[in-house]
C-alpha cells in the first residue's frame, strides 16, 4: 500500500500488539511515528529500531498510567477479541477500557482510535443498511463490552475533550472466506488507510466509522463518518464467485444467516463457574 508521506507522530501506542491484527499493524504503523510503543500480555517480538515493547495488563490502573506516558495517540486493539464468559471479558474490555481512557486523560493524550466491532450491531438484519447512530444491538458479551467502550469514548469526549475515532471493524482478513464476509470484509491495506485517516482528520470529536472495504454488498452506511476521510480502495468482489459456488444455497431463517453478527449470534450461553 502507498505510504502517506510527511506523517510522523512522535510516539504512537499500539495495544494488543500480539494479536492477529496487532501483528499485522505493527510494521505498518511504525512508518508513521518516530517511536512505536507496543503492548500486550502475550509474547511479542523484541523491540526493533524505533520501537518500545511494554507488558501491561489493561486491568492494572497503575500499569496503564505508565503505559500512556509521552504518548501522542493510541491505537487501542487490546483486550479479549472473541466471545468469552462475561467474567473473562470484564477485566480487559470494560475495566481495561476505562483504565486506558483515564490514563490518556491524565497524561494529556489527544486522540484514541478505538477498535470496536460490528458485533456492537450484530442483531440488525443482513437485509438492513444501518448508520453509525443506530441503537446498539450487541450479539455477545464481547459485542456488549465494545458498546461500553463506545459509550466511554463519547463520555470522555463530552466531559474532557478527548477525541476518539471508533471503528466498528468488520472481518479484517487477508481475503474473505465466506458469504457473510463478502459484505463485512476489510482488507489489511484498507485497515491501514482507515487508521491513518482516523489519526489525521482535523476534528473528529467522537466519530464512529464502520470498518469495511469498498464491497459491492454492504450493511453499513458510512456517511456520518465521511469527515474522517476514509476512502477504501479494495473490494471482496474478486472472491464472490468462488465463495458462492463453494457455499451453495443458504437457509435465510437461520440466525447466523439472518443477522449481521453471523455465527456470533448463536454463541453461548456459558455455564456458571463450577458447573459441569
Amino acid at each position: 500500500m502507498e505510504q502517506l508521506t510527511g506523517l510522523r507522530f512522535r510516539r504512537l501506542l499500539l495495544t494488543g500488539a500480539a494479536g492477529a491484527l496487532g501483528r499485522m499493524l505493527r510494521p505498518r504503523m511504525k512508518r508513521y511515528c518516530e517511536t512505536l510503543r507496543v503492548s500486550d500480555l502475550a509474547a511479542m517480538d523484541p523491540a526493533g529500531d524505533g520501537e518500545e515493547v511494554v507488558v501491561a495488563p489493561l486491568e492494572d490502573e497503575a500499569a496503564m498510567y505508565e503505559l500512556l506516558k509521552d504518548v501522542d495517540a493510541v491505537l487501542h486493539f487490546g483486550g479479549v477479541s472473541i466471545e468469552k464468559p462475561f467474567s473473562t471479558v470484564l477485566p480487559a474490555n470494560i475495566v481495561g477500557a476505562y483504565n486506558l481512557y483515564e490514563a490518556a486523560r491524565r497524561r494529556g493524550t489527544k486522540r484514541i482510535v478505538f477498535a470496536s466491532s460490528n458485533h456492537v450491531t450484530g442483531f440488525y438484519g443482513q437485509d438492513e443498511t444501518i448508520k453509525a447512530n443506530v441503537v446498539p444491538r450487541p450479539d455477545t458479551f464481547y459485542g456488549l463490552s465494545k458498546a461500553f467502550g463506545e459509550n466511554l469514548a463519547q463520555f470522555y469526549y463530552d466531559r474532557h475533550g478527548l477525541e476518539t475515532v471508533t471503528i466498528r471493524i468488520g472481518s479484517c482478513l487477508p481475503e474473505p472466506v465466506d458469504r457473510r464476509q463478502l459484505s463485512s470484509w476489510l482488507s489489511h491495506d484498507d485497515m491501514e488507510r482507515l487508521l491513518v485517516a482516523a489519526l489525521t482528520a482535523p476534528i473528529v470529536g467522537h466519530s464512529i466509522v464502520y470498518g469495511a472495504s469498498n464491497n459491492r454488498t454492504t450493511w453499513w452506511d458510512n456517511t456520518q463518518g465521511k469527515h474522517v476521510g476514509y476512502q477504501p480502495q479494495d473490494s471482496s468482489e474478486p472472491w464472490r464467485a468462488a465463495i458462492e459456488a463453494k457455499q451453495g444455497p443458504v437457509d435465510p431463517t437461520r440466525p447466523e444467516v439472518k443477522y449481521q453478527g453471523g455465527g456470533f449470534v448463536v454463541l453461548g450461553p456459558f455455564p456458571f463457574a463450577g458447573q459441569a
